[in-house]
C-alpha cells in the first residue's frame, strides 16, 4: 500500500522539519510515503475563511485519486490510542492501494474535501497548530508501523 500526506502550507519552524523528516525516513523503511505540500496562499486578507478553504480544497483535491482513501487530520475525527491507529492502518494495508491524509490550513477544509473524505481522524481533543500536527502525526505513524511489526519503540 502506498501511503501519501498531503499538507497546506511548508513547515517553517526548522526543530519541526528535521524530526518530521527524521520520522518519514523511518516510515519509509516500513511502506511506500510520500509527502505532498501545496503552497499557502498568498494575499490572504482579500479572502474570506471560506474561499481560502474552497482554494486549498481544490489543490488537495487534485492530488486524490478516484481509488484512494482519504483521510482527513480534524478534530472532530475518530480518535484512537496508538495500538488501535495500528490496528486501524494494518486493516488499510489489506484493503486499500493507496491510503491518504490530508492536514488543511489553518481554517481547516472545505465542503468539498469533507464530502471527498473516507474518514476522519483527530490526534487529540486538544487543539494543535497545523504545524505540529505533522511532527505529531508523522511519529504516531512511525509508531503503527513499529507496532505491527512487533518491535520495541512502543511501550504498554
Amino acid at each position: 500500500m502506498k501511503t501519501e500526506l498531503i499538507l497546506v502550507g511548508k513547515t517553517v519552524n526548522k526543530h519541526f522539519i528535521a524530526c518530521i523528516n527524521d520520522y518519514v525516513e523511518r516510515i519509509c523503511h516500513y511502506m511506500p510515503f510520500t509527502t505532498t505540500v501545496i503552497p499557502e496562499l498568498k494575499n490572504t486578507k482579500k479572502l474570506t475563511e471560506e474561499q481560502q478553504k474552497q482554494f486549498e480544497g481544490e489543490q488537495i483535491l487534485r492530488f486524490v485519486q478516484q481509488g484512494d482513501l482519504l483521510v482527513l487530520l480534524d478534530e472532530r475525527g475518530s480518535e484512537f490510542r496508538s495500538v488501535e491507529f495500528a490496528s486501524w492502518l494494518q486493516k488499510k494495508q489489506l484493503s486499500t492501494r493507496r491510503l491518504v491524509f490530508a492536514i488543511g490550513g489553518p481554517y481547516g477544509f472545505s465542503a468539498d474535501v469533507y464530502t471527498r473524505a473516507n474518514e476522519r481522524i483527530s490526534l487529540s481533543r486538544m487543539t494543535f497548530s497545523h504545524q505540529m500536527v505533522r511532527l505529531f502525526f508523522t511519529e504516531q505513524l512511525y509508531r503503527a508501523c513499529t507496532i505491527i511489526k512487533g518491535e520495541p519503540y512502543h511501550h504498554e
